[in-house]
């Protein structure tokens, strides 16, 4: 993703993008971590750390002024999936926004599994 202004030009990769995501949906009340479902067994999978980019799939908006999220995650039992959901949202679009400068377009949060 690239930002143009008067200055210059900032170019932003979508790894670093789905790191900022990652960390801002990880560190939401209840959710355990970011998933990956494998493609060989199709067990889901929890990630940790510097891995948390893969659960989180970075698309540039058709009208190419923001980016659309997609989240994989795991959650707590017990948890109220779609109040973890809208936090999940909101923490995520305010951070993405935050520190990157572009505008988050849809927000997408899968709930992979439910982890102890």
């Amino acid at each position: 993703m690239k930002l143009v202004n008067d200055n210059g030009m900032i170019a932003v990769s979508n790894k670093v993008i789905a790191a900022v995501a990652g960390s801002a949906a990880a560190a939401c009340f209840g959710v355990r971590g970011m998933t990956e479902t494998s493609v060989r067994d199709g067990i889901v999978r929890l990630l940790r750390g510097e891995q948390m980019t893969k659960g989180v799939c970075v698309t540039p908006s058709e009208d190419g002024g923001s980016v659309d999220l997609e989240l994989h995650i795991a959650v707590g039992p017990g948890v109220n999936i779609m109040a973890a959901g809208a936090s999940i949202i909101a923490e995520v679009r305010y951070h993405v926004e935050r520190q990157t400068g572009f505008k988050t377009g849809r927000i997408t949060v899968c709930v992979d599994g439910v982890k102890a």
